[in-house]
């Protein structure tokens, strides 16, 4: 088993609102000394909303990193001093409308949180299902996509955000993945 590496020096912090970019060199466990670059960020919370038979998303945005616009679940970030089931519902009434009083039930997929990606960044993950009440009405612009074979592989290829479609599938797995499989 190999040892944990050993941090030299910190020979760049640049903070921002949104991350914190550091530049270190670290010694391995062959005592060799590496350049790594990395960033912190908040943790995040994406949200798959459901409601009867339907999964809910709000209209597409524009991804700076990938200039264009893309179809993804709601989410966003953990606020200091915020549990992510807060920032699940403030996400929910911020992307598609809906007020705490239309969630029926918010179940998290994953308490301990998916490292993003772990040699890069310490951002973690989490994600929520949100059962909405039949009642509750959404922006015009928001889509819905069926909960049956057809519509879940047409969301499948509809998504290209990784963290979006690896909830999805983790959330077909745990939940419905045998009865959306058997029709």
């Amino acid at each position: 088993m190999s040892k944990d590496w050993q941090t030299c020096d910190r020979f760049l912090e640049l903070q921002s609102r949104w991350m914190t970019l550091i530049g270190e060199h670290l010694q391995d466990d062959r005592g060799e000394i590496l350049e790594y670059w990395r960033i912190e960020k908040a943790d995040s919370v994406i949200v798959l909303a459901i409601q009867g038979d339907r999964i809910l998303l709000p209209s597409p945005n524009y991804r700076v990193g990938i200039s264009k616009t893309t179809l993804d679940f709601a989410g966003g970030r953990v606020n200091n001093g915020q549990t992510t089931e807060q920032a699940a519902i403030a996400i929910l009434k911020r992307e598609l409308g809906i007020e705490l009083e239309a969630i029926a039930q918010i179940i998290p997929l994953n308490s301990e949180g998916w490292s993003v990606n772990s040699s890069f960044s310490n951002q973690k993950l989490y994600g929520f299902i949100a059962h909405i009440q039949s009642t509750a009405k959404f922006p015009p612009d928001s889509l819905a996509y069926p909960i049956n074979t057809e519509g879940l592989h047409k969301l499948l290829k509809d998504l290209i955000c990784l963290q979006c479609r690896a909830l999805l599938m983790e959330w077909m797995l745990q939940y419905d993945y045998l009865r959306f499989h058997s029709e």
